[in-house]
């Protein structure tokens, strides 16, 4: 009897003689996803105001909100600083804002541990709002002249892909997770 797909997809995350998820897949996908986001600002995109959303923030909240604890509290840092390599923002500043925005994040998680896909979305947009404020504040401190309006329309597009991000990453979450042969 050939299976269907809903069952061959239920049959994908059952564990098997000889089979277990590849821990160097789990660990590498969610950093590489979130590096990979924070790339988004060499795409050839010409535009007059802010509007692609800080690709790697929002893959990073993704996770923190989908895995919680799979990211440790430092991780931050790391990614924040790989982000601002290529984000055009002052150096530091998605370091700063990133190990804020991971820090509260988990102290969220902590505080309500059952919360629905509205709660997290709510949150999702403060650290956005959170984001793209702060960044707009170290870059006009750093000698630049935008108004808050500017970041209006990034803030808008950021909110309304963060579902999108949120399935994408489960996509990822599920494939990360395969088991494979085991040697």
């Amino acid at each position: 009897m050939p299976l269907t797909l809903p069952a061959a997809l239920r049959e994908l995350g059952k564990r098997r003689i000889n089979r277990v998820p590849s821990p160097v897949l789990a660990w590498s996908v969610p950093w590489l996803l979130v590096m990979i986001g924070s790339l988004s600002p060499l795409l050839p995109l010409i535009a007059s105001a802010p509007v692609v959303p800080p690709m790697g923030f929002l893959f990073l909240i993704a996770w923190l909100q989908l895995r919680p604890g799979l990211f440790p509290v430092w991780a931050g840092l790391p990614l924040g600083l790989f982000d601002d390599l290529f984000s055009g923002q002052p150096f530091g500043s998605a370091v700063l804002i990133w190990s804020i925005a991971v820090i509260v994040v988990d102290f969220v998680e902590t505080r309500f541990p059952w919360r629905g896909f509205a709660q997290d979305w709510l949150l999702a947009a403060a650290a956005f709002a959170g984001c793209l404020l702060g960044g707009l504040v170290l870059a006009n401190m750093a000698g630049g002249s935008s108004g808050v309006l500017t970041i209006v329309p990034q803030l808008i597009v950021s909110i309304f892909a963060y579902p999108l991000a949120a399935r994408l990453v489960g996509a990822l979450d599920r494939f990360r997770l395969i088991p494979i042969r085991e040697l």
